[in-house]
């Protein structure tokens, strides 16, 4: 051990009369401690909220979507069977869009529609993990009225159950000499779908290929296909090579930049987030610094006899150098270790309940990204590493003639 951090480590365990020095060191040390801590938490919360509200979104919609400029796709089986020969491709199903007022003789609202092929639909997305009443193969029953399959949300507005009859009014109705009249389609409910997210759950419903044609004036083709491929976070390559086989008369979008201003926003909060958070460490430092600038008053008599016996300048900034950092490295790994012991916490045992109609999950969500701590530990080390440069620079500067006149 030097001499540098021997001097150090002493003037870490004060006297009596500096118990007021001490004080200001442990309140420092917690301050870094609850601002690591926080961050590491705040930021865990933040990324699993993200990747559950991610997880939602693209478990009701495809990977990929592909439309085309000029309309509808007149050809979807081979444009489909093209598409699967991409690297990467798990599965496609075509998809025809459309919007209507939905009416159960009780209340009526807008619905967004949504013509989907029950054998192929299921394997793209995951619309069959979340129904709470039939199933996509009961889209192609034989009734005499076509079957939907509606959000529980949208069953609840509309004050529906299985089995009833809903109305389907469309604008892409036959021309007249008043103009075009509306096209009015009955149908049954046959399933009903939860996928945790109001928005969806009150907005959407399922309708069959032949019954999606019919009611958008679609004589033949599809809207666009949706893709399934094997990793999500490789969607976008996926894409771009889609992209290059189809030709620039598509438009080929991955779930990232169709949801590109959502995430977006998250991100940008998540940043502000840190820096806003990172004034907790800000505040601890400060305290390092009066803890220090106070040491090196109460030792400048101290400071001139190192000097006097041929301490050098640099010797002197190292002391309390060392002092500040070991403070800073101290908080830094006790928030550390607490932060990461509360996540695993909030991991274990749900404590904190979410109202399921404002967030897409029920719980606390957490995810602990290594990155995210690391960064975290780092900027509060140079934090407080950087709050010990002024004391120290103060402390070189004691002369040893003046500390010691006045003794």
């Amino acid at each position: 051990m030097t001499f540098e951090w021997f001097v150090s480590l002493r003037y870490l365990r004060a006297k009596r009369k500096q118990k007021f020095i001490s004080l200001i060191s442990i309140i420092s040390v917690l301050g870094v401690a609850v601002g690591v801590m926080a961050l590491i938490v705040v930021l865990s919360v933040y990324t699993g909220f993200t990747e559950g509200l991610r997880d939602q979104i693209i478990g009701i919609n495809a990977h990929i979507l592909i439309q085309r400029f000029s309309g509808s796709i007149p050809k979807a089986e081979a444009v489909i069977k093209q598409i699967k020969s991409v690297p990467g491709v798990k599965d496609a199903t075509p998809l025809i869009y459309s919007q209507a007022l939905i009416s159960s003789g009780r209340n009526s609202t807008g619905v967004a529609l949504r013509g989907i092929d029950p054998e192929s639909a299921g394997k793209v997305i995951a619309i069959e993990r979340k129904m709470k009443g039939g199933s996509l193969q009961t889209l192609t029953n034989t009734d005499t009225l076509p079957a939907i399959i509606v959000g529980i949300e949208l069953a609840r507005q509309l004050r529906v159950a299985m089995n009833d009859k809903i109305r389907l009014i469309s604008p892409n109705g036959p021309l007249s000499p008043m103009g075009i009249l509306p096209k009015v389609l009955t149908c049954r409910v046959v399933g009903l779908f939860e996928t945790g997210m109001f928005e969806y759950d009150s907005t959407m419903a399922f309708i069959s290929l032949k019954t999606a044609r019919a009611l958008a004036g679609l004589s033949r083709g599809v809207h666009g296909i949706e893709v399934r491929v094997d990793s999500v976070d490789e969607a976008n390559t996926v894409a771009e090579t889609i992209q290059e086989r189809l030709g620039q008369g598509y438009s080929v979008r991955d779930w990232m930049q169709i949801n590109k201003n959502l995430f977006a926003a998250l991100k940008l909060e998540k940043l502000g987030i840190f820096i806003a958070l990172d004034l907790i460490i800000l505040v601890a430092a400060l305290n390092i610094i009066s803890a220090l600038v106070m040491v090196v008053m109460e030792k400048k008599r101290d400071i001139a006899i190192l000097k006097s016996m041929g301490a050098s300048t640099r010797s002197i900034i190292r002391i309390f150098f060392y002092q500040g950092m070991v403070i800073g490295i101290g908080g830094t790994l006790l928030g550390v270790l607490s932060g990461l012991g509360l996540c695993a916490l909030l991991q274990h045992y749900p404590i904190i309940e979410l109202p399921r109609n404002v967030y897409p999950m029920s719980t606390m969500p957490i995810k602990v990204v290594p990155f995210d701590v690391t960064v975290i530990a780092v900027s509060a080390i140079l934090i407080t590493l950087a709050a010990t440069l002024y004391p120290s620079w103060q402390a070189s500067r004691v002369r040893p003639a003046e500390a010691l006149s006045y003794e």
